[in-house]
């Protein structure tokens, strides 16, 4: 378990700065240019991992049917949804509401995967997203301001995540985690590519300026390439649900990364906030506790 957790925070690390990175591309390149640019950076560095290791042979062994699909759920379609919402709403809210993962991750494993629900993972739940709301100081009037829009596209991707975690447990355990990381990445990287002359050609001369160019290093080398290597040993190692909780964590990293680099003040209800976080990653988590009671009660 310590593994895990250590994955789940250092995940959490790179993709607080992800919607950061999503906010600053979307202008210029728009958004199936986001999910071009950081897939096609991901990919490159993930090949470049499989050359070292002279991995090659695990690309004849894949099931491709299934990485196609966990390649639309999981990158091309979610990536979208999520730059075509930060067109709208702030990037502190789309945040928040991907903060909802989990929850949906749940439900569709209950809806659809036939898993069975414990009630210390609702608990968790319900920690992780007070923490979440009292971290991000969301209110009424705040919901009211943002984009219907940028809303319902927001839960979409999460509603994606959701399924593609439990799709990439079922059905991808089996592959090494640097080959389903690389190969669903190349294949999105295709599928937006297509996107990309279907909409607008120019962004493949964007993508070569200094500041889309780094911006895209960090949104797609860290935070699509080597991030999802993290990602994927927490599905295979963990479960969909404790991969899913990374979506609780990332918020507290924007945090952080603002106290670092912007010199943003962090206040007591953020520290409230963060240990409500982390409070419910770990009952969320904690099957063993769950199991324990079970077995008391049958004793």
């Amino acid at each position: 378990m310590a593994k895990l957790y250590s994955a789940l925070i250092i995940l959490s690390l790179i993709w607080g700065t992800s919607f950061l990175f999503i906010k600053l591309l979307v202008e210029p390149i728009g958004a199936w240019g986001v999910v071009f640019g950081r897939c096609l950076f991901g990919t490159m560095i993930l090949i470049l991992i499989i050359a070292i290791r002279r991995e090659w042979k695990g690309f004849k062994r894949l099931p491709i049917k299934m990485i196609i699909l966990v390649s639309f759920l999981n990158n091309a379609i979610p990536w979208f949804l999520i730059a075509l919402s930060e067109t709208r709403i702030t990037s502190s809210y789309a945040s928040l509401i991907n903060a909802t993962t989990p929850i949906w991750t749940i439900m569709i494993g209950f809806l659809f995967f036939h898993n069975k629900l414990k009630k210390f993972q609702w608990i968790g739940i319900v920690l992780g997203f007070a923490g979440i709301v009292l971290l991000s100081g969301v209110n009424m009037e705040n919901i009211k301001e943002q984009s219907i829009i940028g809303l319902f596209t927001m839960i979409g991707a999460t509603i994606c995540y959701g399924f593609s975690t439990h799709l990439s447990k079922k059905y991808l355990s089996s592959v090494s985690i640097t080959m389903t990381s690389a190969s669903t990445l190349l294949v999105a990287t295709f599928i937006s590519f297509i996107m990309v002359l279907l909409t607008d050609q120019s962004i493949f001369i964007k993508i070569v300026e200094p500041t889309v160019f780094f911006g895209l290093i960090g949104l797609g080398v860290f935070g699509s390439g080597i991030a999802y290597l993290l990602y994927y040993y927490c599905i295979q190692r963990g479960s969909p649900e404790f991969a899913s909780l990374v979506t609780y964590l990332v918020p507290i990293s924007a945090m952080l990364w603002g106290a670092l680099i912007l010199n943003e003040r962090i206040h007591l209800t953020m520290i409230i906030g963060f240990m409500l976080i982390l409070a419910g990653v770990y009952v969320s988590s904690n099957k063993k506790k769950e199991r324990s009671s079970e077995m008391s009660k049958t004793a």
